[in-house]
């Protein structure tokens, strides 16, 4: 198996990453080809894929404004984040 065909089998990362390329807006022809060959191997991108998709589907509609954080939020938030990160 070649280098480049053993990446695109094994590469969850860059599935998820061109599921959410594609649902946001275009992805080239060897990007779909790359992405076929992962999903056809990987229950657990399928199904990235569809929770993707029915979150997208949830969202249409809305308006950039009716998802504002406050600050004290933002801060709390950031800071649960900085600790788990530094939990290791």
């Amino acid at each position: 198996m070649t280098s480049a065909l053993r990446n695109i089998i094994y590469n969850c990362k860059q599935a998820t990453f061109l599921i959410e390329k594609r649902l946001a807006g275009k992805i080239t022809a060897a990007e779909t080809l790359q992405l076929h060959v992962h999903l056809a191997g990987c229950s657990v991108c399928k199904i990235y894929q569809q929770q993707s998709i029915l979150i997208n589907q949830v969202f249409i509609g809305f308006n950039d404004n009716d998802f504002k954080l406050d600050q004290a939020f933002k801060k709390t938030l950031t800071e649960k984040i900085k600790k788990e990160i530094n939990k290791n």
